[in-house]
């Protein structure tokens, strides 16, 4: 972990920021205290050199708050199959598909860092699919980085501890690993809720262990999904007990999908996954527009008006807001 690359994205953001210093979308862009959770893994990751991304500013913000909760190995189609009636009310009131697709291939750590950076294997790096500190994070700018350069809370509580490689763990104000079902995950949270958060990422790991160990679909599977979903509610309780949930910009999506016993061919699939959001200027319905994993970083940092690194290849769910999306082809990285 290099601080030049904390300091060059704190750099670039200043700029940003004092050229739109009339803007009511300005936030500072001096990087909050690092605090780390005693989940952060005890060896670090080494730094990867990257190139400084060219920022392009974004609106006044719709939302304080981001939840991104990713719930591993959620097949597109099993959300109304399981049935997930909480995510299945959040779809009805927010913008949705059950058409987005991942990364091919479709691993868990890759498709999670081009989740939240934004950005495809080829630009952020991440082939490998195990805890393997040696090999660094990802590269290029990620949502945390942004976010903890402009003074946000950043907060990761993950079930899968390799996870802490899709971002410099600078920019990771907490990290919390916790090797348990979601809703013990869940109960975690909310026996320690960070009511400060700007971005917040959690990570359910069950759907994706049943569908690898019993296969996709099985009792097995669809027995976790309901409870991920009991967990789903839990957390947007939280959100309103605290009176943060009008406030908040709520993601729920998947790193992939899956078949038979795994999740790995590029097939439909693994690669179709769910991708819902709900919160601050949503317009709900069903989406029309293509949506990628890396579409997910990129809706996140336009909601918190943060400025969009040119480098990325998601772009904002414009439509999700009322508004356009470019015209694009199916968007799946090469």
């Amino acid at each position: 972990m290099t601080g030049s690359r904390t300091r060059t994205i704190g750099l670039l953001l200043l700029a940003v920021i004092f050229f739109n210093a009339c803007s009511p979308a300005s936030a500072p862009a001096t990087p909050a205290p690092v605090s780390t959770a005693a989940g952060t893994p005890t060896q670090s990751p080494v730094p990867t050199e990257t190139s400084s991304p060219t920022l392009t500013p974004t609106p006044a913000p719709l939302a304080k708050r981001v939840l991104i909760l990713s719930l591993d190995g959620l097949r597109a189609d099993a959300v109304a199959i399981a049935p997930m009636p909480n995510l299945l009310a959040l779809m009805k009131s927010g913008a949705y598909t059950l058409n987005a697709q991942t990364i091919k291939p479709s691993a868990t750590l890759p498709a999670h860092a081009s989740m939240l950076t934004g950005l495809c294997p080829a630009k952020h790096g991440v082939t490998w699919d195990d805890y393997l500190p040696a090999k660094g994070y990802a590269k290029g700018p990620s949502l945390f980085d942004l976010a903890h350069a402009a003074g946000l809370q950043t907060d990761m509580v993950v079930g899968k501890k390799k996870l802490i490689q899709v971002t410099d763990p600078a920019s990771v104000d907490s990290f919390t690993y916790i090797n348990d079902r979601d809703v013990v995950i869940t109960q975690k949270i909310l026996e320690n809720f960070p009511n400060d958060f700007g971005v917040l990422f959690i990570h359910f790991p069950t759907p994706d262990a049943m569908g690898e160990v019993y296969g996709w679909p099985s009792k097995q599977y669809w027995d976790v999904l309901r409870q991920a979903d009991g967990a789903l509610a839990e957390l947007l309780k939280a959100l309103d007990d605290k009176g943060l949930r009008s406030e908040t910009l709520v993601i729920v999506t998947a790193d992939h999908g899956g078949h038979g016993m795994g999740h790995y061919t590029g097939t439909p699939l693994d690669m179709t996954i769910p991708w819902v959001v709900s919160g601050p200027g949503v317009v709900p319905g069903e989406l029309s527009v293509p949506v990628n994993t890396t579409d997910t970083a990129a809706t996140a940092a336009w909601a918190l008006g943060l400025p969009i690194p040119s480098s990325w290849d998601g772009i904002p769910v414009y439509e999700a807001f009322g508004g356009t999306s470019p015209a694009r082809p199916d968007p799946r990285c090469p």
